[in-house]
């Protein structure tokens, strides 16, 4: 039996893995962009490409609380970089609560190492009748 109190899954760490590489690109970029030119309407290929990363993680975070306060950029009414810029931070804080909450030491039979948390490794261990216990966050 286990005592974890947050589990995911293979597939959201999966699209979290392949996400963020790409997103933490687009947020240095729109910071830059930032910097230079904070009250420009960011261009519809821009938004476009930055919201087909932020729709991936709004599947993976759809069950984390912060997801209430991430949203996908407006393509209708273009955002201004800073707004845009604001709206990359919230995913970027989400993401940061993602990792510290499913992302943990383990220990099992004595060993102690880290494993991303999810249901089909909890079930792995329970299968194999492993003693795990939950430690702490890295």
């Amino acid at each position: 039996m286990n005592d974890f109190t947050y589990v995911t899954t293979e597939a959201a760490v999966s699209t979290y893995n392949s996400a963020t590489g790409v997103f933490n690109a687009l947020l240095q970029e729109v910071r830059e962009l930032s910097k230079k030119k904070p009250d420009a309407t960011m261009s519809p290929s821009k938004v476009k490409l930055i919201n087909a990363v932020l729709d991936d993680l709004l599947m993976v975070l759809h069950d984390d609380p912060e997801s209430k306060y991430l949203r996908r950029l407006e393509d209708d009414e273009l955002p201004q970089v800073s707004d845009a810029l604001l709206m990359m931070a919230q995913f970027d804080a989400a993401l940061d609560a993602f990792r510290k909450r499913y992302y943990r030491y383990v220990r099992i039979n004595y060993l102690r190492k880290v494993f991303w948390i999810t249901a089909e490794k909890v079930a792995e261990w329970e299968a194999q009748g492993e003693q795990i216990e939950s430690g702490d966050e890295l």
